[in-house]
């Protein structure tokens, strides 16, 4: 059975009211992470763009900076 199966089977018999808060909670999920897919999309376009202002001799001291 898979994860999908099983939410459907957990949420098959609660009231509707209930099952409609479910759906809004997976819908939320699911635009967050594909927020999270476009941060990240972008953030990687980035870098080829800047590498000639980030990767210089001035901002080495950068380097060392923890990232996201």
């Amino acid at each position: 059975m898979t994860i999908a199966e099983k939410i459907y089977e957990v949420a098959k018999p609660l009231p509707e009211s209930l099952a409609l808060e479910v759906l809004h909670f997976i819908e939320y999920l699911s635009r967050r992470n594909a927020d999270r897919v476009e941060i990240t999309d972008l953030a990687r376009a980035q870098e080829t763009v800047m590498n000639h202002v980030w990767d210089n001799r001035d901002d080495e001291v950068w380097n060392d900076v923890k990232t996201l």
